[in-house]
């Protein structure tokens, strides 16, 4: 629920201050932009710290090597894909390489929510966790990759 929210929030205050007079996020697309940029920092930043680090590598499917090193990578992809949301020239590039990774990242969520004992941090319901990963693909292809495109 923090990850939609950081969304929501982040764009509104983003297109608050667009309204406010600031060429930065004078659009839509540029305001979600920075809503989802601050959440990518969100969830990358969990990448890094416990308990949601440990949660993480937990999930990850054991057909795949090195779950640490993944979600070690995982969170610095989503840190750049947020620093590259927040540059305009970037902005595009960044929204598509993000939406690849959420398309990447979706059978750990899937692998979670049929764990017979989940990590706590990790016990969505596989149609909430995938109603929000379609909002996050939504916004970051659609909303701000085919809007940011002039």
């Amino acid at each position: 629920m923090a990850v939609v929210l950081t969304l929501i929030l982040g764009t509104l205050a983003a297109r608050l201050a667009g309204w406010l007079g600031i060429d930065y996020v004078d659009s839509w697309p540029s305001a979600i932009a920075v809503g989802l940029a601050a959440m990518f920092v969100l969830t990358g930043v969990a990448h890094f710290v416990d308990p949601l680090r440990r949660d993480m590598i937990a999930i990850v499917p054991p057909r795949l090597p090195a779950p640490a090193l993944l979600v070690t990578v995982t969170g610095v992809l989503e840190l750049l894909g947020a620093a590259g949301l927040l540059y305009p020239p970037t902005r595009v590039a960044a929204a598509v390489g993000l939406f690849a990774l959420m398309l990447v990242m979706f059978p750990a969520n899937v692998y979670a929510t049929r764990m017979p004992n989940p990590p706590k941090s990790m016990t969505t319901r596989l149609d909430l966790r995938t109603a929000e990963q379609v909002l996050f693909l939504f916004a970051a292809a659609v909303v701000v990759g085919l809007g940011s495109i002039q």
